[in-house]
């Protein structure tokens, strides 16, 4: 059974002239215990999917199912407590007047979970921040420990699918590699299934086995990581951005 599934996806902003389609014809499969990169330029369609799937985008049509549930419009606790996201700037989607602690109570809280107490030091422990970080703001941490908190947050309900969307990309690259690295062992630890957005072909290649090439809202080709490192690729779109990232030729 795949964990995500899109089938003919559409999604749109706008009506009648003022209409912007900014995925069209969109299919893939992600399998359960997968990770699966999007990739592209900006405004070619990536976060747009995730956010159709999160519910954060009601504009759309064709088919989308997690885990064998096909998804409406709306989304329901038990959706979210099977899937969450991580987002792209962690300085933005942190409650600025809001303890480490009160971020993950109220999360917990919100999915019914007890036993906070319990709870909030391993996940802090997960991410790898100690307990002298549970009452600390914001304000108070760095990018690289904010973004940890937002992965513990996502983590709270304990989901079976990440979405990733640019989880790095704000933070400093001596960072980077780090949230990265958590990510990918998190995955391994809870048997994860990541779909993850971004411009970074490096990324998608150290984090994904299959990726999805995006162009003007379309899904141009679909290889695995393998041949996107030996340049085995059919579109001279996907060349082109194999060409303009660092680290990779195409032959």
């Amino acid at each position: 059974m795949s964990a995500v599934s899109a089938k003919g996806l559409n999604v749109w902003f706008g009506d009648g002239a003022s209409r912007v389609d900014a995925v069209k014809d969109a299919s893939f499969e992600v399998a359960e215990g997968a990770s699966f990169g999007l990739v592209g330029e900006s405004g070619s369609g990536k976060s747009t999917i995730l956010k159709a799937i999160t519910g954060l985008v009601r504009t759309w049509d064709g088919g989308l199912s997690v885990l064998g549930t096909p998804l409406g419009k709306r989304r329901d606790r038990q959706f979210y407590s099977t899937v969450q996201m991580v987002f792209q700037d962690p300085y933005a989607s942190l409650h600025p007047r809001h303890s480490v602690d009160q971020v993950l109570s109220e999360t917990l809280h919100l999915h019914g979970i007890k036993g906070s107490n319990d709870a909030i030091p391993k996940l802090l422990s997960d991410v790898g921040l100690g307990p002298a970080f549970r009452f600390r703001y914001p304000h108070q941490l760095s990018g690289g420990q904010r973004q940890r908190v937002a992965i513990a947050r996502a983590l709270a309900p304990r989901p079976k699918v990440l979405l990733l969307d640019e989880p790095t990309s704000a933070l400093d690259v001596s960072v980077q590699a780090e949230i990265l690295n958590l990510l990918k062992d998190l995955r391994a630890e809870q048997n994860l299934t990541f779909i993850m957005v971004s411009h970074d072909l490096s990324v998608v290649g150290h984090m994904c086995e299959r990726v999805a090439v995006m162009q003007f809202g379309e899904i141009v080709e679909e290889m695995d990581v393998a041949a996107m490192r030996e340049g085995r690729v059919s579109q001279d779109y996907t060349r082109r951005l194999l060409e303009a990232s660092v680290g990779y030729t195409a032959a």
